[in-house]
């Protein structure tokens, strides 16, 4: 079995290549129980089982990386109301049109790319308590990270949409915005809460 592996090193601004065998499972698992004492000495200790993954994902974090960015909370809020907007007006076909977060993940990086290369590196409020810049280095993982996970939390649809959805179709109630607002939110938090609860406690 081949399997073909293509990573962006957003360090090096280049595209990495991988090509991995594996004929089987069994074979994965022997090459890495032959390699542990090898992986023990060079590789931290959680660095993941699966082959492909331990090839290509770094073990080490860079915290000089900046994170929460102008580019993460614009890039972020775009594409989570674009996905959100776009799935949930196109769900009402018969054939449904759903883009995943997965397509926002790729557009991303071209966008980051050139709002890195254009956007002013001007740092504004200099010396004060909110100083803050527009550019403040390359596009980088933590940020294309970030904005999966905005994309990710759009990309969803909204359960509540279908009973509001029902109640104006099938029995012609109007339903004021306050209300409906009111009834959305309600039905996202409550699942809120009941996931982290499962989850956390």
């Amino acid at each position: 079995m081949c399997c073909l592996v293509i990573s962006y090193d957003f360090s090096e601004n280049k595209t990495l290549v991988v090509l991995i065998f594996a004929v089987t499972k069994h074979d994965a698992n022997n090459a890495l129980s032959s390699n542990s004492s090898s992986l023990e000495v060079n590789e931290p200790e959680e660095n993941s089982p699966v082959l492909q993954v331990a090839l290509i994902v770094l073990t080490t974090d860079d915290s000089s990386l900046p994170v929460l960015t102008f580019r993460m909370w614009f890039l972020g809020t775009i594409s989570c109301i674009l996905l959100s907007f776009q799935n949930q007006f196109f769900s009402y076909r018969t054939e449904p049109l759903i883009i995943t977060s997965i397509s926002a993940q790729i557009a991303v990086v071209p966008l980051g790319q050139l709002m890195a290369a254009k956007l002013t590196g001007r740092v504004f409020f200099r010396g004060q308590r909110w100083e803050f810049t527009l550019n403040p280095g390359p596009f980088n993982v933590k940020e294309h990270v970030l904005i999966t996970i905005f994309a990710n939390a759009g990309s969803g649809l909204v359960y509540a949409i279908h009973l509001l959805t029902a109640i104006k179709v099938f029995y012609k109630k109007n339903i004021s915005f306050f209300l409906s607002a009111i009834v959305v939110f309600s039905t996202q938090v409550i699942l809120v809460k009941v996931f982290l609860r499962k989850t956390v406690f």
